[in-house]
């Protein structure tokens, strides 16, 4: 692999009514290693402006106005915590806003393909997020999952790896059943699978299961390959980045 699109939620970056600056510097750690020890070209798309900004001002986020708000007051708190961690690592970040038609666009989606190798190129993280400040409904791409997907095919990606809540996909559903088994591998998604009921673990998550396995589907149509494992202990994400070594987690992938 050249180059990876790391995904992480809200849930994973957000502790109580504070950012969870500890797993925020624990990801950091983990990209600035894929990027020494593996060399790998680092894209990462990261949720929690609106649960950064929520820390700042209270509002109603159900009301569209109110999130659209909050993540002007989040990102650049996200932002500057980012920035100050890859600077102790000796890497420089970046920040790119998204909307849908960047990617349907001929000439949007020329320039941010174009500002994207610019950046890579320069050994740059660039930091991808949904630009929810100004995007109306239309312009929405729905959830990140969705984004680190459309990403990682669109920015020619090897693999899109979304560190979550969820630590990957079982044969049922672990809350209700403590016999459940994970599926390491899976190469094909049934229909009723991406038609489940939308189950976000966290308040400021804006999917679930449902999102991933969405994002899955959609990489698996393309050739690609997805990761999906703990954003909260990223000790099997290191395993099999790092040490190609699949302990847990599922891989996506068409290949056997």
């Amino acid at each position: 692999m050249k180059r990876i699109v790391i995904k992480v939620g809200s849930a994973v970056l957000r502790e109580g009514n504070v950012l969870a600056v500890e797993r925020l510097n624990n990801l950091v750690d983990l990209i600035a290693k894929l990027k020494l020890e593996k060399e790998y070209e680092i894209i990462l798309v990261s949720s929690g402006a609106v649960a950064a900004g929520n820390i700042t001002l209270e509002l109603d986020r159900t009301k569209v106005l109110n999130r659209q708000a909050l993540a002007a007051i989040g990102q650049p708190l996200l932002m500057k915590h980012y920035k100050k961690r890859f600077r102790e690592h000796g890497f420089t970040c970046a920040q790119m806003l998204l909307v849908a038609n960047d990617f349907d666009s001929r000439k949007r989606s020329k320039n941010a393909k174009g500002v994207m190798e610019i950046l890579l190129e320069n050994n740059i993280i660039p930091i991808l997020n949904e630009n929810d400040v100004i995007a109306n409904e239309e312009l929405l791409i729905g959830d990140n999952d969705q984004l680190g997907a459309h990403a990682a095919i669109f920015f020619d990606a090897d693999m899109l790896v979304i560190l979550s809540d969820i630590d990957g996909l079982y044969d049922c559903n672990p809350h209700e059943n403590p016999e459940a088994k994970m599926r390491k591998i899976v190469t094909f998604l049934k229909e009723d699978e991406l038609e489940m009921k939308h189950s976000p673990n966290s308040e400021f998550a804006t999917g679930g299961i449902v999102t991933k396995l969405k994002a899955a589907n959609l990489l698996l149509k393309n050739d690609k390959m997805m990761y999906l494992s703990s954003g909260f202990d990223l000790t099997n994400a290191y395993d099999f980045l790092l040490n190609e070594d699949h302990k847990s987690g599922t891989l996506f992938t068409k290949q056997n």
